[in-house]
């Protein structure tokens, strides 16, 4: 089932050799940096908390070198590549490894809820684990929260600066919508910085490992979850405007300027407070309250 310690792809050397076999060339169109540090490997399934009960999910294997990490250390891994051509590599490296299986497509097109009852039946807990590509990161989060999937975590490697800005706290410049969105669904956490250096090709910025614990539901209560971020979306809009300058320009009407301060006052928010200054919990009272006052259609 495993190899030898010293067979890791893992390895600058291993990884050479494996992309000249197969005469592999990177396209940039997808993003592809390859790790070649074992030991930021092990960091990294170590977070996902995997045991042999567990199942993992991990998306774009490149060649291999995460993926036989996740073969070791959980009962039944997923890798889905987007890349054609990297499918006979991935063939022959995880070869010795039964419980890996690789499916062809894109992660953000398939139905993962089936995927997940087809090959990952069986499992207690699941988890997803990757080094995402950076120019899809957001939107493959995104759907892996959004489609309440039966995830215990989710651990990947991105952009440090979108860790930052996923882990970030109210008032601070890098809190957003991104963070709102990731943390409604998920407890946040920075787990480690992974320099640019350690990847072939090299990037041109660092990359850290960020650690979702999915909650069992939502941190707050919303009365619609769309109407939820909508609002969120409009009081990031602009910001160095004002809440009510934001939601005036992209969520209410101009004519409803009065009742918005009006039901601002009321549930004890200030309308001259910058939208990176509001929690989660009272992003909501604003989503729940607009709706309950008409001011917001479904």
């Amino acid at each position: 089932m495993t190899q030898a310690a010293g067979k890791d792809i893992a390895t600058p050397t291993r990884t050479k050799e494996i992309l000249e076999k197969y005469g592999f060339s990177f396209k940039k169109s997808l993003g592809q940096n390859f790790l070649v540090d074992t030991n930021i490997l092990h960091h990294i399934v170590a977070e996902a908390d995997l045991t042999k009960e567990k199942g993992a999910i991990e998306i774009g294997p490149g060649i291999g070198a995460l993926t036989e990490q996740l073969g070791r250390a959980a009962g039944k891994v997923m890798a889905i590549e987007i890349d054609q051509r990297l499918l006979p590599i991935l063939q022959d490296t995880l070869s010795p490894y039964e419980n890996i299986e690789i499916v062809h497509g894109d992660v953000l097109k398939l139905d993962l809820k089936a995927l997940i009852q087809e090959k990952l039946s069986g499992v207690e807990k699941l988890s997803v684990v990757a080094n995402l590509p950076y120019y899809v990161t957001t939107p493959i989060l995104m759907k892996l929260l959004e489609e309440r999937l039966p995830l215990e975590n989710i651990v990947v490697m991105i952009q440090k600066e979108v860790a930052e800005r996923i882990a970030a706290k109210p008032g601070t410049k890098d809190y957003g919508s991104l963070s709102v969105a990731a943390q409604f669904y998920a407890e946040t956490e920075v787990a480690m910085i992974v320099p640019a250096s350690v990847f072939i090709p090299r990037p041109n910025v660092d990359s850290a490992v960020i650690r979702l614990t999915v909650r069992e539901r939502p941190l707050v209560e919303v009365d619609d979850e769309d109407v939820f971020f909508r609002v969120v979306r409009s009081s990031f809009a602009q910001r160095r405007k004002t809440l009510l300058n934001n939601l005036l320009n992209g969520l209410f009407l101009k004519t409803q300027k009065d009742e918005v301060i009006q039901m601002l006052d009321d549930i004890g928010i200030d309308p001259t407070r910058r939208g990176e200054t509001l929690s989660i919990e009272e992003f909501a009272r604003l989503a729940n309250e607009g709706l309950r006052r008409g001011l917001i259609a479904h």
